[in-house]
């Protein structure tokens, strides 16, 4: 099979590269990814001269660029990893959120249509679902209720994708993941910016009071569920993929400190960010019973595996974390420290 694979240098993508191309018989891919802050060709420099690997430069909103590649390579599927990730990013500027996961999603599908596609792989997350009070867990057929720019661009590339299979018969399958944490993440989400704080000795800062819960799934656990539903999925449905490890922030924070032989004396408050979810909850027996696939790697196996990872890659963190990153730091969890600092003071003076 050969495969067009959108956002293949981000970390999810570029695990799902490393683990395709591990396989006996590997698929031959074309990643195409624009190589943003997140993308990083350093992810792939072991699959990099692969026989059956492309690299192509390039944004999926370039509609003269994703028609040659389709006519040009002739994928026979798409698995769709591009996407602007980051909650707090888009609070901070939603733009590039709804341009990539729109109309990005957008004229890939127009291609897949035009090309006759044989499987379109669209891959989404949990958070369209939502904030959920336990005990609540989210099937495929849980209503949308997206709280953040990212996700409700996410929400609705979902939709995109499900009208194209409907109204054009493209074959799409929308797959839904929770948290992924692993080796080669971009160190803003939550596990990776603990980690590598904690072994710099800096300080760990935690949303609010911590307490808000996610699932957490392996990234390679992830990469076999998008791959058996690239195999086994059935056109025009929605899979999700979960952990089965739901835990507050805080505990992870906890978790991490235990790993890394650091004090909880560093863990930092800061004010939580607007609209913070507090619970994510996923339902994954549809998956597991039309595809046979589960969850493999244990939270406390693929904890230390990645912070294992972390602490001997230290040069990776430092090159990810230069310019850009550091200035996006400074504005997100410095800012909210001095006005959590300042409503303490209002607060002892009343």
């Amino acid at each position: 099979m050969k495969i067009l694979l959108t956002g293949g240098a981000g970390f999810i993508g570029s695990a799902f590269v490393r683990l395709s191309l591990g396989l006996p018989d590997p698929p031959h891919i074309v990643n195409l990814d624009s190589l943003t802050y997140a993308g990083n060709l350093e992810n792939l420099e072991g699959v990099a001269g692969h026989p059956r690997y492309r690299f192509v430069k390039g944004d999926i909103c370039d509609e003269r660029l994703v028609t040659a590649l389709f006519t040009e390579e002739r994928p026979e599927a798409v698995v769709h990893f591009a996407a602007e990730s980051h909650v707090d990013r888009s609070i901070f500027a939603p733009s590039p959120a709804f341009e990539t996961n729109l109309r990005g999603t957008f004229t890939l599908l127009e291609a897949a249509r035009q090309h006759g596609i044989g499987r379109f792989v669209h891959v989404s997350t949990d958070e369209v679902y939502g904030s959920l009070e336990p005990p609540l867990e989210a099937d495929e057929n849980y209503p949308l209720n997206p709280s953040s720019p990212y996700s409700a661009a996410k929400a609705g590339s979902d939709l995109l994708a499900r009208a194209y299979f409907v109204t054009y018969k493209v074959p799409v399958v929308v797959t839904r993941a929770s948290n992924n944490y692993g080796p080669y993440q971009f160190p803003e989400k939550l596990i990776p910016l603990m980690i590598s704080n904690a072994l710099e000795n800096r300080s760990l800062p935690v949303y609010g009071d911590g307490m808000q819960v996610r699932d957490w799934l392996y990234v390679d656990d992830h990469c076999r569920a998008v791959m058996a539903v690239l195999a086994k999925g059935r056109d025009g449905e929605i899979y999700n993929a979960g952990g089965t490890c739901s835990l507050p922030n805080i505990e992870v924070v906890r978790r991490i400190l235990a790993a890394t032989g650091k004090p909880e004396s560093l863990i930092q408050p800061v004010t939580d960010r607007p609209g913070h979810d507090r619970r994510y909850a996923l339902r994954s027996d549809k998956l597991e019973r039309e595809t046979g696939w589960k969850p493999q790697v244990p939270f406390e196996t693929g904890l230390q595996q990645t912070v294992d990872w972390y602490r001997g890659n230290a040069g990776w963190v430092e090159r990810v974390k230069s310019g850009e990153y550091m200035n996006y730091y400074s504005r997100n969890y410095g800012n909210r420290q001095q006005e959590l600092e300042s409503t303490s003071i209002h607060a002892r003076g009343h």
